[in-house]
């Protein structure tokens, strides 16, 4: 039996959130996935916004011994970032994660040659950069993303969710223009609870929705 507020999957989700999106008014607007479940969820969103689809990429580096905790996230490119009050309630340095970062940050890199397959990524200069995920929970790996995006100048920077963690919702508005949750309930536990159908999503899914943008 699904639950008040639960999403069949991804794309119902997506759909939702694109519906209240395409309330805005939006400057050439340019929706990123953020892999691998967001790409679902921003395919839905590109298509009621008639606007184009590409990837972002970022990876949870994840505490010793804890890899599902995420102190931090890192890009292909960027720089990392780091939670400092996860990092000071766990005693962590940035530097004794760094074998962890570097791992992390290899499979960022081969997510985003994989996804791009030798095509050029879309130009983020001047435009409405939306960066779409299945959810929000501790925020790192999209604050990580949107970090590093913000070297391409956008002209505005939106984070988009079907659901999100409300205190890693507030301290995400820091680094955008704006922060768009369909949901914010309080008693968030995990992204996956709001959802009936929440399987991992593969490459080669990926791959296929970008392809089809």
């Amino acid at each position: 039996m699904r639950r008040r507020h639960e999403y069949r999957d991804r794309r119902e989700a997506g759909a939702q959130l694109g519906e209240l999106l395409r309330g805005h008014e939006w400057r050439d607007p340019l929706v990123l996935g953020l892999a691998r479940g967001g790409v679902v969820v921003a395919r839905a969103v590109a298509d009621a916004l008639d606007a184009p689809l590409d990837v972002a990429v970022a990876r949870k580096i994840g505490a010793p011994g804890q890899p599902e905790f995420g102190v931090g996230a890192v890009t292909p490119d960027g720089p990392p970032y780091y939670d400092e009050h996860s990092l000071s309630a766990l005693g962590l340095r940035p530097e004794q994660l760094d074998r962890i970062c570097r791992a992390e940050r290899a499979e960022a890199r081969r997510r985003a040659v994989v996804y791009q397959r030798g095509r050029a990524p879309q130009p983020r200069a001047g435009r409405d950069v939306l960066v779409v995920d299945d959810g929000l929970a501790t925020g790192v790996t999209a604050r990580a993303a949107l970090r590093a995006l913000r070297r391409d100048r956008p002209h505005s920077l939106v984070f988009a969710a079907p659901v999100c963690a409300p205190e890693a919702a507030a301290a995400l508005k820091s680094d955008a223009e704006e922060v768009v949750c369909l949901l914010a309930p309080h008693g968030f536990r995990s992204v996956g609870q709001w959802y009936a159908d929440f399987r991992q999503v593969e490459d080669d899914e990926v791959i296929e929705l970008l392809e089809g943008a």
